[in-house]
């Protein structure tokens, strides 16, 4: 009989230990940065891209659509490390 009680203490340490260990991670999740991710990234990049290529088809055709998009790209992830930095710079 003593057996079966050590056993059953043990694993009720075990699964204590588990939960406790679960809900520390769930809230480190909570406090992870909105603003880092892939999504965003590719939203942002795409929205400077497809706006730089407006304007450089606009003012240079076929070729100044691809110099903008390129130059586009390059602004949108400027903003998004910005965005980035600012948002972790506020909740340190």
């Amino acid at each position: 009989m003593k057996v079966r009680t050590l056993l059953k203490t043990i694993s009720l340490i075990l699964i204590t230990c588990l939960l406790s260990l679960s809900l520390a991670t769930t809230s480190q999740a909570q406090r992870r940065n909105p603003e880092a991710g892939k999504k965003k990234a590719a939203k942002r990049i795409g929205i400077g891209a497809a706006i730089g290529a407006g304007a450089g088809g606009l003012i240079g055709g076929r070729k100044g659509a691809l110099i903008g998009a390129g130059a586009g790209a390059g602004a949108g992830t400027a903003y998004h490390y910005h965005k980035k930095k600012k948002y972790a710079k506020r909740h340190r």
